[in-house]
């Protein structure tokens, strides 16, 4: 992204750890997720995948995968909305980076610790 004003070229690049941080920040703050699930426990080293958040930009354009557990109870395809529409919505309003996919992995549920509810 290049922004050119009285003949001066300045240049703003955006690092993918900041586009993760705020795609991080922005899964956790809705209701029903538990966490991010690391990729190895679901095999997605053999898709390329080594992290619980992976970004790949081209053109403008981010694609942003995630790979999280869920809490019990939570109605799955209600909460991966609400994290995609979120995510893509602070990712543009922050970066100015239009962002094309919000891809979700459900790998797990996390249930309640029942020991600490009957203390």
């Amino acid at each position: 992204m290049e922004k050119i004003n009285n003949n001066q070229v300045a240049s703003l690049k955006i690092s993918k750890d900041v586009i993760s941080t705020i795609a991080s920040v922005a899964t956790l703050e809705i209701a029903g997720v538990a966490g991010f699930s690391e990729p190895n426990k679901i095999g997605f080293f053999a898709k390329g995948f080594t992290k619980p958040i992976e970004i790949s930009l081209a053109d403008d354009f981010a694609e942003i995968s995630l790979c999280l557990d869920l809490e019990f109870g939570a109605k799955i395809p209600v909460v991966c909305t609400e994290v995609q529409n979120n995510v893509r919505e602070n990712v543009q309003t922050m970066t100015g980076i239009v962002v094309s996919k919000v891809n979700i992995t459900v790998s797990g549920i996390v249930f309640p610790n029942l020991d600490e509810s009957e203390e």
